[in-house]
C-alpha cells in the first residue's frame, strides 16, 4: 500500500493556510453567540435567544455550565454520575483527555466567551497540524479538509480537532518508511490509544493496523509476523491503561461515570440517528416527552451489537482483499469501520463528519460520492438547529424537519455506500518507485512495504 510522493512545500503551506481561514471563519460564527451582557454565572444572555436560530450554537459554550468548568474543577477526580443521570463533581461526558482539554480552556475563563475563545485557541493547532500532515500526504485533495463547510461549522463545536489529529498522525508515521515497519506501527498504535482516551473512534483502528503489520512484515521462514502484531496490541492497550489508571485510582466513581453517561444515553431527537428517525416510531409516538424503555432496551443491544457486526465485516472484507492483492488495507478498512460506527451507534453528531473527511481525502472515493456526503451535512449541520430553534418557539417546524430528515437519510445511505467503496479504493496517489535516499534527486516517497510474498 502506497502514498504517493511527499508534496511540495507551497502546496501544503495554502493547505494549512486555507484551514486556518476556515477556522477564523468558524470561532467567527460560534462567537456570535458568545459575549456581554453575562448573568451572574458567566453565561452569555443571548446565548439562550439564538443559539439555534443562528445556528451559533456549539457544545463548547454551552457545556461551560454543568460540568464545574466554570469553578475550574479538575475532571473526574471528586464526581460522579447520580442516580438521575446528571454527572456532578466535574465530571465530563468524555474520555479523559477530553476533559483535561476542558480544564484547560476553563483555566482563566470567566465567561462562556472566554471559554469558547481559550478553547478555540487549544483546539485550533490540532486543525492546522491535521491540514499540514493531510497537505504533505495527498496535496490539493488535502482542500477537502481546509476549503469545505465542515471545517467551518465544526471546528469549535465540540472537541473534535484533537482526536483527527491523533488519527490522521497514525497514517503519517506509518507512511516514514525510514523508520522499520514494527517502530511505525508501534508509535502508530501509540497515537491511536491516546485518540481513544480522546474520543474511543480510534481505538477501532488499531485492529486493521494489527492485521497490516501481521501480513506485512513476515520472513521466507514465517509468512506471518506475530511478534509485531502483538508488539502494536500491546502499546495500544498500555498506553489506554496508562492514561486512565491514575484516573481511577483516585476515584473510580468519577472516571466510570463518562462511561455510565454514554450507555445510559437515549437515542432521542438531539442524536440525529437512524435509530431515532427510523425505530422509534414503531414503539410508539414520537415525542421526546414520552418514556418507550422497550424501545430504550432495544436500542440499547441492538447498536454495540449492529456495530460490532460492522467491525468484523470489515476486518474479514480486508483479509480477502489481502488474500487477493497481497497487501492488507488497514487505511482503508479504518474507514469502513468508521462508516459502520457512524450509521449504527445510538449518537450520530453533525461534527463527526470531521472524523469521516481525512478518508475522502487520502482515498480514492468517487466526487459525487464526496459531494454528496457533504451536502446531506449541510443539511443535517445546518437544519437540525433551524429545527430546534422552530420547536422552541413553537412555530411551523415542517421545512426544517424535512432538512434534517434529509440529513439523517442521506449521511445512512451514502455510509452504507461508502463501507463497501472504502473497502475497495486505493490510496489517493498512485506508487513512485525508486531509490529515495540522499543524492537519489526525487523526493521522498510515502509508502509502505512491498506486498507480503
Amino acid at each position: 500500500m502506497h502514498i504517493g510522493a511527499r508534496q511540495r512545500s507551497p502546496i501544503t503551506a495554502v493547505v494549512v493556510g486555507l484551514a486556518g481561514l476556515a477556522m477564523l471563519a468558524g470561532y467567527l460564527q460560534k462567537a456570535r453567540c458568545a459575549g456581554a451582557p453575562f448573568d451572574g454565572v458567566g453565561r452569555s444572555l443571548i446565548f439562550d435567544r439564538i443559539k439555534d436560530t443562528q445556528v451559533c450554537y456549539s457544545d463548547i459554550q454551552f457545556l461551560w455550565l454543568g460540568r464545574d468548568v466554570n469553578l475550574h474543577v479538575f475532571p473526574y477526580v471528586s464526581g460522579g454520575i447520580n442516580a438521575d443521570g446528571v454527572l456532578t463533581g466535574g465530571t465530563v461526558e468524555y474520555p479523559v483527555l477530553s476533559g483535561v482539554l476542558m480544564w484547560l480552556g476553563g483555566i482563566g475563563s470567566h465567561t462562556d466567551a472566554d471559554f469558547l475563545l481559550h478553547s478555540a485557541l487549544i483546539l485550533a493547532p490540532f486543525g492546522l497540524l491535521t491540514a499540514w500532515m493531510l497537505g504533505r500526504l495527498a496535496g490539493w485533495w488535502a482542500l477537502l479538509w481546509s476549503a469545505t463547510p465542515p471545517l467551518v461549522l465544526y471546528a469549535f463545536h465540540n472537541w473534535e480537532l484533537p482526536v483527527v489529529a491523533t488519527s490522521v498522525a497514525a497514517i503519517f508515521v506509518m507512511t516514514l518508511e525510514r523508520i522499520p515497519l514494527r517502530t511505525r506501527a508501534v508509535l502508530a498504535a501509540v497515537l491511536l490509544a491516546v485518540g481513544f482516551c480522546l474520543k474511543l473512534y480510534p481505538g477501532a483502528f488499531v485492529l486493521p493496523l494489527i492485521a497490516y503489520v501481521l501480513t506485512q512484515n513476515g520472513t521466507p521462514e514465517r509468512r506471518y509476523d506475530v511478534r509485531g502484531a502483538v508488539l502494536v496490541a500491546v502499546a495500544a492497550i498500555t498506553t489506554v491503561v496508562a492514561v486512565n489508571l491514575p484516573f481511577a485510582l483516585i476515584s473510580y466513581r468519577g472516571w466510570r461515570a463518562s462511561f455510565t453517561f454514554q450507555e445510559n444515553r437515549q437515542a432521542d431527537l438531539t442524536t440525529n440517528s437512524i435509530w431515532y428517525w427510523g425505530l422509534r416510531p414503531l414503539f410508539g409516538p414520537v415525542a421526546d416527552d414520552v418514556p418507550l424503555p422497550a424501545y430504550d432496551q432495544t436500542v440499547s443491544l441492538l447498536s454495540p451489537l449492529l456495530v460490532c457486526t460492522a467491525f468484523a465485516i470489515a476486518l474479514r472484507l480486508g483479509w480477502s482483499r489481502f488474500h487477493r492483492d497481497g497487501v492488507y488495507p488497514w487505511i482503508a478498512v479504518s474507514a469502513a469501520m468508521l462508516c459502520g460506527f457512524l450509521l449504527l451507534h445510538k449518537v450520530h453528531s453533525p461534527q463527526y463528519t470531521l472524523w469521516l473527511i481525512p478518508f475522502f481525502v487520502l482515498l480514492r472515493v468517487p466526487w459525487g460520492l464526496v459531494a454528496a456526503y457533504l451536502v446531506a451535512d449541510l443539511s443535517m449541520g445546518i437544519g437540525v438547529f433551524k429545527y430546534f430553534g422552530a420547536l422552541a418557539a413553537q412555530t411551523d417546524a415542517s421545512t426544517f424537519e424535512v432538512l434534517v430528515k434529509f440529513g439523517v437519510w442521506g449521511r445512512a445511505g451514502l455510509l452504507v455506500v461508502l463501507f463497501f467503496v472504502f473497502l475497495r479504493a486505493t490510496l489517493r496517489h498512485p506508487p513512485v518507485r525508486g531509490r529515495t535516499g540522499p543524492g537519489s534527486g526525487r523526493r521522498p516517497i510515502l509508502k509502505s512495504p512491498e506486498p507480503a510474498r
